[in-house]
């Protein structure tokens, strides 16, 4: 039996709520979760902290391989998330079919939120799209970097911000929100998560357990109804 710490990114929450206790029951092991932004994890990392493994964007986890910080083997792909729209429950929703009716929505909202784009992929994903989309001034007195794991999606529900801005799988189980839809596809970046073990991770094979169970065929749903699409 072990002691299990994990490092993730919010986006694999609700399904790692879903999926971890009957992982725990069928192999003694517990699982410890911290949840922080990529960034605070990096920083983590780089600082010298040692969990057993990182659930983490395919990219960064590729560059912790390289820096030696992360296992190049075994890994685990999650699952893909697309960034969507979200409104208060019960309001308006906004047209967000075109890159140009998106571009109007945010244009005409009172107030706007998205994840801060020096924390998260998402959140500098959006920031590349509103320069794109010429509107960096326009939103310029509304927008706020707010990530999901930090209350932004609260600035939502309590009605604070107008339109919010987050991958699917860190929105789809709050209550008080709907979820309008996917950003356009021409819009549209895939955040691909995948699991890694620490380099350093002398007793590997409970993690690595870990790893097997969530990434199981049998599991897919619990990842498609907490917003995952299944793996490329």
């Amino acid at each position: 039996m072990a002691d299990i710490t994990v490092y993730s990114g919010g986006a694999p929450k609700e399904a790692l709520n879903v999926l971890t206790p009957p992982f725990e029951a069928r192999t003694g092991h517990k699982v410890r979760y911290t949840y922080a932004v990529i960034s605070e994890i990096q920083k983590k990392l780089a600082a010298g902290a040692a969990p057993d493994l990182v659930f983490m964007p395919v990219p960064a986890i590729d560059a912790l391989v390289k820096a030696g910080t992360l296992k190049p083997a075994p890994r685990g792909v999650l699952g893909s998330v697309g960034i969507g729209v979200i409104v208060r429950a019960g309001a308006p929703q906004p047209d967000i079919a075109t890159p140009d009716s998106f571009r109007d929505a945010l244009i005409k909202a009172r107030a706007v939120v998205h994840a801060n784009p020096s924390a998260t992929p998402s959140g500098a994903h959006l920031a590349k799209i509103t320069q794109q989309l010429g509107i960096d001034d326009a939103l310029k007195n509304k927008l706020t970097y707010s990530n999901a794991l930090d209350g932004g999606v609260e600035r939502i529900t309590s009605g604070e911000a107008e339109i919010g801005i987050y991958p699917v799988s860190e929105v789809i189980a709050v209550k008080g929100i709907a979820l309008v839809g996917l950003l356009p596809p021409a819009l549209q970046s895939l955040i691909v998560y995948g699991a890694a073990v620490l380099a350093n991770n002398a007793a590997p094979e409970p993690a690595e357990a870990l790893i097997v169970f969530l990434t199981d065929p049998a599991h897919r749903s619990v990842w498609t109804h907490a917003g995952f699409d299944p793996p490329q």
